[in-house]
């Protein structure tokens, strides 16, 4: 696409309303665009409707007008979250209209460097850690995109003066063309959203997108220790720098000493060491020193500190906001210690691997509570991190039986199945109490379901706060 202000007297259609929506149709707008916005939603589910309407923007809501997309249309940008499967999508492709997502617009409007973080977990610690950091710094960062203010709208405040430090998704980058980070993170690369990609290799190549117009003077920040970014690293035309667990590196961030094999845990012996260009060492801090718990909150630490001295923070702050934060929720959420017995909300674990790391981040027996929408997963890689300190699987959602066999097959005996039959929230708070049963002193009750919620939940947010009410309750 080209820059907002050169679709004046263009038609531009916008599909689906949500923040980043209304912020794109305003920018197209207030540049002279004759905007139309499209929403399936009846109009009733959509309250932003009558603020468009009254700028003079044209809202349709209910359904996917046959007129909709026609030779005139000069762009269409898509809500992230909508299909490519969609009639409007399928008929703007056939007429070989552009289609985009709001990333790609913001792009041409932000005066602030971008720093785009992206990966299968992790994003949303990560990109807010390194927000920490470089406020701490001085930096004035701004933190928009999958978390926080819309793309669109924040870009469009900000100055050279700030950093603008962006969450993005796969869904988000699919949609992207001339997309530009000046420094671009990838954490890690698993196996999810196939229902919405197709295969991993759309997946992976969305991801990809994030480093395809990065230029010799930008950075590239890289998990090490995954094969597929190691396999992007030597595509990428900007400067690398690494990040790893498990390999002491030249140059980049690393544990020290490294962690040999998976279930290995950290000691108070293990730091995070950055080593610069000149081949210059710097401990960072010792990783137990680290604001919120687990290894992979530690890689996530260490690709923030990667990040964040590679956008000029000085030593100082980092170190502080590596001790200071304390995590987001519905990300490895401590709720309550209850009669000796630790619950914690990981509500966001939407995948396996997001399971796995969380399992690596408990010495103590796990009373696992498990399941949600079934995307074709088989869930096998959870199998050894179960066999090691999962004690009892209470499972729920459409994978509830998927999960039910794995813990036959990991040897546990302490089992239940939660039927989906009631309302999600009395679902939820028998799982709950299933658990509490299962739990003895000194026993961690987790929520890490592997899996999306829109089975029984309209979001992970909603399933992580009802877990945390329910334990309360208790």
């Amino acid at each position: 696409m080209n820059h907002p202000e050169l679709y004046r007297g263009k038609e531009v259609v916008v599909l689906g309303l949500a923040r980043s929506g209304v912020a794109v149709a305003k920018l197209f707008h207030e540049h002279g665009a004759l905007v139309t916005v499209n929403d399936k939603k009846d109009r009733s589910l959509c309250p932003e409707a009558d603020e468009l309407a009254a700028l003079g923007i044209s809202v349709l809501c209910g359904s996917h007008p046959d007129t909709l997309i026609h030779p005139n249309v000069a762009l269409v940008v898509k809500n992230p979250g909508i299909p490519y499967t969609i009639q409007p999508v399928r008929e703007a492709e056939q007429l070989g209209i552009e289609i985009v997502t709001e990333v790609e617009v913001a792009n041409y409007i932000c005066k602030a460097p971008i720093i785009g973080i992206t990966g299968s977990n992790g994003k949303t610690t990560t990109t807010t850690w390194i927000g920490h950091m470089l406020e701490h710094a001085g930096l004035r960062p701004i933190i928009a995109g999958n978390i926080g203010r819309a793309l669109c709208e924040a870009a469009a405040e900000a100055t050279e003066a700030n950093r603008m430090v962006v969450e993005l998704s796969s869904f988000q980058l699919k949609g992207t063309v001339h997309f530009r980070p000046r420094i671009a993170c990838l954490l890690n690369l698993c196996e999810t959203h196939l229902d919405y990609h197709g295969t991993m290799e759309d997946y992976i190549a969305s991801k990809e997108k994030l480093f395809a117009n990065q230029q010799a003077d930008d950075v590239a920040v890289l998990n090490w220790d995954d094969a597929e970014c190691r396999r992007i690293a030597g595509t990428v035309k900007a400067r690398l720098v690494r990040f790893s667990m498990k390999e002491r590196l030249d140059q980049g961030v690393f544990m020290e000493p490294q962690l040999t094999s998976p279930g290995e845990p950290l000691t108070d012996a293990h730091h995070i060491v950055y080593r610069d260009h000149t081949g210059r060492e710097i401990v960072i801090l010792p990783a137990k020193q680290l604001g919120i718990p687990g290894k992979h909150n530690a890689e996530n630490a260490m690709a923030a500190v990667a990040v964040a001295l590679s956008a000029g923070a000085d030593l100082d702050s980092v170190v502080r906001a590596l001790r200071e934060f304390r995590g987001v929720e519905h990300r490895l959420e401590f709720v309550l210690d209850r009669d000796g017995i630790v619950y914690y909300n990981n509500s966001k674990s939407t995948n396996s691997l997001a399971t796995i790391k969380a399992l690596e981040s408990f010495a103590e027996p796990i009373v696992l509570i498990a399941g949600g929408q079934d995307r074709k997963s088989e869930f096998s890689d959870l199998l050894p991190y179960m066999e090691r300190n999962v004690k009892a699987v209470v499972s729920l959602g459409e994978t509830r039986h998927k999960f039910a066999e794995l813990a036959e097959k990991a040897g546990i005996s302490a089992v239940k199945t939660v039927d989906t039959g009631n309302s999600a929230a009395d679902t939820l708070n028998e799982a709950v109490l299933a658990a509490r049963s299962f739990a003895e002193p000194g026993d961690v009750v987790l929520l890490s379901p592997a899996c999306a919620s829109w089975d029984m939940f309209e979001s992970y947010e909603i399933r992580g706060r009802m877990f945390k009410e329910s334990v309360h309750k208790l």
